[in-house]
């Protein structure tokens, strides 16, 4: 008797399926058509040279700010009794500021030039009138180390804006965490700035420096745009996170510089359509999705696109990495025009292994990415989990040299299932599965006989991966729109 498996129809409904998990969140973030840059795309040799990398770009503005709008729509912090002296609490100003501003239309709340204010842990709270824009020009900071700061206040995060649509932070100021002297701290403020349950974000020209730990975090957002920003700190800063965004659909990130002691851009569980373009970062970890599935939680990523960006000085490049006991699914993701400089792990997928379940990896693709790495690490690190596979990994014009030092032609590959590349790579890429052994390594073979036979030994857990996923993003929007509704 016929299996049902080898089915034209039941095959025809899989294929189905699986169409429909990649197009379940579709790309309607932020996306802007740019002339491409970086590596050269005319598709090199692979005994040539890496091509140079692009110029950093700019995240500075003008030094006159057009605020706009009439000037009773412009409310300084000033006018409602800050200080901005660098040691006066100035929170209760800006507590009445946000308050006057946020019920104006168009509104401006100015942080002016050339004074620095000091302000507590504070939520700021919506919902705010259209077109509300938070202007820092000059310097906005936290009380200076944990000597300072209140005990009533809380440690957990200092800048919260909450239950807000359509809010602008931008400005040609500073926001100064004053990290250092919490950073060999156990207990710390987890976030520097947070946006929480808001939509139709923007973020634009800031500098953001020296967090205690994550710098700029955003939870349960729909619609943010952060381009032209700056976010720095030492690279031995623990824990000191670049931009982190968890539970947020629609993402575009662009023109920004970030070197920092943790992930340039940290990608948590429960997003959807995340677009990162010329982005410079280094020295970090890297732009990394995850970890996902820490603590046997449930975590889904997908339609995640990476290009036109650099790499440099940084522990990892690109990384996809989760905990076992977790499930979930990483799907649709997308790697171009990436270059690297002097950096370990170049491309990573990292899955602890785990022989009872795991969050599945599939349809991740990583083109035209060039440059150098760190010989202490192999450039290509493939360890998927023993339960599911990763399947339709494709590489093309992938070109990684030794900064210094010898070739290092052994990447390592565990349970990684995908085609060919369409041209030669360096180092050889195709990775199969191989037997089991205590040590876990594989050598460089074809996979491409395998991966019709891996995606029909794992249909049924990609389907509950699949339906798990839906249902996970149906029910975390409802509980944000039903928790929006009542305090409305």
């Amino acid at each position: 008797m016929k299996s049902k498996s080898g089915s034209p129809l039941f095959q025809l409904f899989v294929a189905f399926l699986l169409l429909l998990s990649r197009n379940a969140d579709a790309r309607t973030h932020y996306h802007k058509q740019k002339k491409k840059f970086g590596p050269d795309e005319g598709g090199q040799s692979i005994s040539q040279s890496p091509a140079s990398p692009p110029s950093e770009p700019n995240p500075t503005v003008p030094s006159d700010p057009v605020y706009g709008g009439p000037d009773d729509s412009i409310f300084d912090v000033r006018e409602y009794g800050a200080v901005g002296d660098g040691s006066a609490d100035d929170t209760a100003a800006f507590a009445e500021a946000w308050k006057a501003a946020c019920a104006a239309d168009s509104a401006v709340l100015l942080v002016p030039s050339d004074y620095v204010f000091v302000i507590r842990s504070t939520i700021f709270s919506g919902p705010c009138r259209p077109e509300f824009v938070v202007q820092v020009d000059g310097v906005l900071m936290p009380p200076d180390g944990p000597d300072c700061w209140p005990e009533t206040d809380s440690k957990h995060q200092w800048l919260v804006f909450y239950r807000l649509d359509g809010l602008t932070l931008r400005g040609g100021g500073t926001i100064e965490g004053n990290g250092e002297q919490w950073w060999n701290l156990p207990c710390k403020p987890h976030r520097l700035i947070r946006f929480f349950m808001s939509s139709n974000l923007t973020l634009r020209d800031l500098r953001i420096q020296n967090s205690p730990q994550f710098h700029v975090k955003f939870d349960g957002c729909d619609g943010v745009l952060i381009e032209k920003i700056s976010v720095s700190s030492p690279a031995l800063s623990p824990n000191t996170d670049g931009i982190h965004v968890e539970n947020t659909r629609n993402v575009g990130i662009y023109d920004t510089v970030i070197g920092n002691g943790d992930d340039c851009i940290s990608i948590g569980p429960g997003c959807a359509s995340v677009d990162i373009e010329n982005v410079v970062c280094g020295p970090s970890h890297g732009i990394s999705i995850g970890s996902l599935g820490v603590h046997n939680t449930h975590a889904c990523v997908s339609n995640i696109t990476v290009r036109n960006s650099v790499i440099r000085g940084s522990d990892n490049g690109l990384r996809i990495k989760t905990w076992q006991g977790g499930t979930g699914s990483v799907t649709g993701i997308r790697f171009e025009n990436v270059y690297m400089e002097n950096v370990r792990n170049c491309i990573i997928i990292d899955q602890v292994q785990e022989p009872t379940s795991a969050v599945y990896v599939a349809d991740v693709s990583y083109a035209n990415v060039k440059g150098t790495y760190d010989v202490r690490s192999p450039p290509i690190h493939f360890a998927c989990s023993d339960t599911v596979a990763c399947t339709n990994i494709t590489m093309s014009e992938v070109e990684l040299l030794p900064f210094e030092g010898e070739l290092v032609d052994d990447p390592f590959c565990w349970n990684a299932y995908g085609t060919q590349p369409l041209s030669p790579s360096l180092p050889s890429i195709a990775c199969r599965k191989a037997r089991r052994s205590p040590s876990l390594r594989a050598s460089a073979m074809d996979v491409s006989e395998h991966f019709g036979p891996i995606i029909l030994i794992n249909v049924i857990v990609i389907i509950q991966r699949v339906r798990d996923c839906l249902i996970y993003h149906m029910h975390y929007h409802m509980v944000v729109s039903r928790s929006l509704l009542r305090r409305a």
